[in-house]
């Protein structure tokens, strides 16, 4: 179903009821609901992470930023790339998440090495979820790092659900499981409703506080 018109305010509500808007392709002006039958979704306490990317993670190969640079990794997503043929967001959507980000509801976390951004993801927080919408990679294991960052800190915040939309082979490495749209809604409207705090986490520098945060369970 297109949409004519529709706001960052509509935009909350659309995620607070489990729905997100996707293009059909960055040319394409027009946007269209999605509601999935199966919704992905990344288990905050049973997070995997690679003995590999934990190497690199202590290394400190890369710089960690969070929303220093929203608009540059949302136009990265959007490009195309050797594993990426095509894209979904086009100008609507790019400008839609633009003004949820000035709003406070977007976030970036960003992969920088020399000055260069590198890597990078984006996504809506509403309560105590976070929708994550699309990351990028230009150089090895960018994006992955970004991925740790960004649970490290929905932990440390409080936040209960982690949203991937769809289960992709890259992401069922770190623990991503596939629930029904029912199962879905019910951890949805409790995550929703949670105070959580994306900014609690003040030291993205930190490697050993980052390892020890993706590896607590409740």
């Amino acid at each position: 179903m297109s949409m004519t018109a529709i706001t960052p305010q509509i935009l909350l509500k659309a995620y607070a009821a489990g729905i997100f808007p996707m293009a059909e392709n960055a040319e394409d002006d027009a946007l269209y609901w999605i509601d999935p039958d199966k919704r992905g979704v990344l288990p905050l306490d049973a997070f995997h992470l690679p003995r590999r990317l934990r190497r690199t993670l202590r290394a400190k190969r890369y710089e960690v930023r969070v929303d220093s640079s929203f608009d540059a990794v949302i136009e990265a997503c959007s490009k195309v790339a050797p594993r990426r043929d095509s894209t979904w967001i086009n100008n609507r959507i790019k400008s839609l998440y633009n003004q949820l980000f000035d709003l406070g509801f977007c976030h970036s976390v960003e992969t920088w090495r020399e000055g260069k951004l590198v890597g990078g993801l984006y996504g809506v927080r509403l309560g105590g979820a976070f929708f994550g919408e699309s990351m990028f990679s230009t150089e090895t294991d960018a994006s992955k790092i970004a991925l740790v960052h960004l649970v490290a800190r929905l932990k440390h915040g409080g936040f209960s659900l982690l949203d991937t939309q769809f289960v992709t082979e890259h992401l069922s490495r770190f623990g991503t499981v596939e629930l029904s749209r029912d199962d879905y809604h019910v951890i949805l409207e409790r995550a929703i409703h949670k105070d959580a705090d994306f900014h609690s986490f003040a030291d993205d520098s930190d490697s050993d506080a980052i390892l020890q945060l993706v590896s607590q369970t409740s």
